[in-house]
């Protein structure tokens, strides 16, 4: 099933249409492969490969190590 930016999960957090994220430990990361963020923000500028490159919406959960 296909999930939408307006379409609400069974916990009541909404997915981004189109990004998957596999970091647990993130705050957005709803158990599953969907980042519940309102927005992301991917850095730096210079990037210039996909290893450059970073999730800066991302937030670590209380009490997890990283």
């Amino acid at each position: 099933m296909a999930l939408f930016n307006d379409e609400k999960t069974p916990r009541g957090s909404k997915h981004l249409k189109g990004i998957s994220c596999d970091v647990k430990n993130c705050v957005y990361h709803d158990g599953d492969a969907y980042c519940t963020a309102d927005r992301i923000a991917v850095g730096p500028t210079y990037a210039s490969s996909t290893s450059d490159t970073v999730c800066a919406t991302f937030k670590a959960k209380q009490g997890l190590m990283n």
